[in-house]
């Protein structure tokens, strides 16, 4: 390619990434740019309704299907070459479609959101995550979330309480068009006491469908991890399927005969597959303060699903300045979520003197505790009673956060104590916790 072609390249680049800006600053049409990237975008085989932001990611897949593939990884970082590498059509065209994205993605507009409105901000999300080689919801975090995550996280909040919810709830056809999503439970949780008959239904219906989608999700990893240590004190069943060929070969070598080519087996071995399984309780004490909502959540759902396997008790707790026992409804986290009320300070100290009674075999019990540690007054009394329990043989699991964004925002005086005593702080993805616990487990 010549340098006047590789000039004209990055030409036509600047020209929709300027666009793009413009039009991310200010919605108003800049007409050289409009008509500039119009021209690009024509001589690049392109629909042009990848310059219109009224126009859904999806709606364009639909027109033009072979734009699927190219969308899917279309900003994310090459496995070969670099910045400095000559502009030529092909990154013409890939700026083209990334523009998209981040157009439909970062140009939220001002003013009231219909529910179709959000439904297509976050169906665009998703191709911006596909876009940067991410699977679908994987970026997006609970807001304040760091980097991307939490301006993604952000940015749906934000349409979230533009949208006239209750409004939207109370018409069935509207309701039908939201998408769970972190950032619209939590808005649910929050407003579900002012809300009343078919708008409370339509929540109730909405918090059920996200709890039943996370679920899904967390009962394969914990099913992935579910198998417990090999019981070598039980003799191995003598059956055929059991059977260890190549130790039965290998032990029985010195009974080769090689005059007649025949290995004479005076003994079998067999493989041990009785695994060990140990009764245990598991106390789940959860902070449900507004910061902590996604945790709390995802923590919910994944007690349900640990107080089903066998042999384990689960114990549920949550706090704010008070402290409730909500072990009777621990089986259907979507009781459980109704049960709480976000919001409020914290008292660590009244949870943990729910939860002490609760401690009958320390040796056999792990504590998960999930907060952001911002006691305040009450930080060396609640830290205290935890090493305690801790140094009585409980298996102690504190943890800032566990969410898709993997950010934490944790009391650092906390941080250090418990990294100190042995018992880090679990952050990042709920994958984090569920080893953690599985490890205990089995």
């Amino acid at each position: 390619m010549s340098e006047d072609e590789t000039n004209a390249a990055e030409h036509r680049r600047q020209v929709l990434y300027w666009r793009l800006l413009a039009r991310l600053f200010d919605p108003q049409e800049q007409p050289a740019l409009e008509a500039a990237s119009v021209a690009v975008v024509h001589d690049l085989g392109l629909p042009t309704a990848l310059l219109d932001p009224n126009v859904s990611v999806d709606n364009v897949v639909q027109r033009h299907p072979e734009l699927a593939a190219e969308l899917t990884g279309v900003m994310a970082p090459p496995e070969t070459g670099g910045s400095d590498d000559p502009v030529g059509p092909d990154e013409v065209r890939r700026a083209a479609l990334a523009s998209k994205l981040l157009l439909n993605v970062f140009g939220t507009g001002t003013g009231s959101v219909s529910a179709g409105q959000l439904g297509r901000w976050q169906s665009d999300a998703d191709w911006l995550e596909r876009g940067l080689g991410q699977e679908p919801g994987e970026l997006r975090g609970r807001p304040g979330g760091a980097g991307l995550s939490g301006v993604l996280a952000g940015l749906e909040g934000d349409l979230v309480r533009r949208m006239r919810l209750r409004e939207v709830l109370a018409d069935p056809a509207l309701a039908s068009k939201l998408t769970p999503s972190m950032s619209l439970i939590e808005q649910l949780l929050r407003d579900k006491h002012n809300l009343s008959g078919v708008a409370l239904a339509n929540a109730k219906a909405l918090i059920r469908r996200y709890v039943d989608e996370v679920a899904e999700v967390l009962r394969t990893q914990v099913e992935q991890t579910s198998v417990g240590t090999v019981d070598r004190s039980v003799p191995p069943k003598r059956v055929f399927r059991n059977l260890d060929l190549d130790r039965t070969i290998w032990k029985n070598l010195p009974n080769w005969n090689p005059e007649d080519g025949r290995l004479y087996v005076d003994r079998l071995f067999y493989r041990h597959t009785a695994r060990r399984t140990t009764p245990a309780r598991m106390i789940v004490v959860v902070d449900q303060s507004g910061s902590m909502v996604d945790s709390m959540v995802n923590c919910t759902i994944l007690a349900s699903i640990f107080a089903g396997l066998p042999r384990v008790e689960v114990e549920l707790i949550a706090f704010d300045t008070r402290a409730i026992d909500l072990t009777p409804w621990v089986h259907d986290p979507f009781e459980v979520l109704l049960r709480t009320k976000l919001g409020g300070g914290n008292d660590g100290p009244v949870a943990l003197a729910m939860a002490r009674p609760k401690i009958v075999d320390p040796r056999n019990t792990v504590l998960v505790w999930i907060s952001d540690f911002y006691e305040f007054s009450q930080s060396q009394p609640l830290f205290d009673g935890l090493e305690a329990v801790h140094r009585s043989g409980v298996k102690l699991i504190p943890v800032g956060s566990v969410n898709s964004s993997g950010h934490a925002e944790v009391n650092p005086w906390f941080r250090q104590r418990f990294k100190d005593l042995g018992t880090p702080v679990i952050s990042g993805h709920i994958r984090k916790l569920v080893f953690e616990l599985k490890n205990f487990l089995t």
